[in-house]
């Protein structure tokens, strides 16, 4: 009886200044056979974390935020990639799941699902509408999948196989609110200089605004937000500002620096 070769697996994280819990996202990924950092514009201590914790660390610049990401993707030599954010952390038993699934697996990718946590509080309703996933296509084959070139929420090419895993990774996406206010301000930042490099006009603030009170309401009401208490509502809330904020950037600081 043949034997299934056994897959290499590369674990993958890019990274701008997250040298306060970068270490302990790479700690959670000492099962890869290769652990792959990209840092991008770094000035605190993530190089010498990442130098201690990585076997491949690439520094540059790169504006687009599909543009590092790709460039990670290229640096990995495993056949399988499993791409993790600085903000999360992957549990032991995630692990276990993709060993004894990739062995045999067709090229394609898997989608991984998120326990998301704002502080220490696990919030699983109400995401979504460009403000947090419950889920994202995060293991996959080498060719399997291309980031687009945008800023912010880059868009994707996936090809082959979907699939799904059961083991959630933690995401602690916020710390409190403020962290979530500053959030905003990167996010919306991002998507007005996208949406000014475009060359394309924008659309009437009413639908703009239109789309907002969708936002909003889908998160709150279609995806459950109102069982997280306030912060569904404050979920809810920043769902529905993102594209109207963007768009009111992108109209009245045309000059503004990208």
């Amino acid at each position: 009886m043949t034997a299934v070769a056994v897959p290499r697996l590369s674990a993958l994280v890019v990274a701008h200044n997250e040298g306060h819990q970068l270490a302990d996202c790479l700690d959670r990924l000492a099962a890869a056979d290769e652990r792959v950092v990209v840092l991008d514009r770094c000035t605190d201590n993530s190089r010498e974390i990442a130098e201690r914790h990585a076997d491949r660390v690439i520094e540059g610049a790169w504006p687009i935020e599909g543009d590092r990401r790709n460039a990670g993707i290229d640096a990995c030599t495993g056949d399988w990639v499993l791409e993790v954010d600085a903000d999360e952390r992957v549990p032991a038993a995630l692990f276990e799941e993709i060993r004894a699934t990739l062995p045999g697996a067709a090229p394609g990718y898997f989608l991984v699902p998120f326990d998301n946590y704002i502080g220490d509080r696990l919030v699983r309703y109400g995401w979504g509408g460009s403000w947090g996933v419950s889920a994202a296509p995060r293991l996959f084959s080498r060719g399997a999948k291309r980031w687009g070139l945008q800023r912010i929420h880059p868009s994707l090419d996936l090809k082959g196989e979907k699939r799904w895993l059961k083991t959630p990774i933690d995401h602690h996406v916020d710390r409190d609110l403020n962290d979530m206010i500053e959030r905003l301000k990167r996010y919306t930042d991002a998507r007005a200089a996208d949406l000014r490099e475009s060359g394309k006009p924008l659309p009437p603030l009413i639908w703009t605004l239109r789309r907002s009170v969708s936002r909003f309401i889908k998160c709150y009401w279609s995806r459950k937000g109102y069982r997280e208490g306030r912060w569904g509502f404050a979920i809810a809330v920043m769902a529905a500002l993102y594209p109207l904020i963007a768009h009111l950037k992108a109209e009245l600081e045309p000059g503004a620096e990208r």
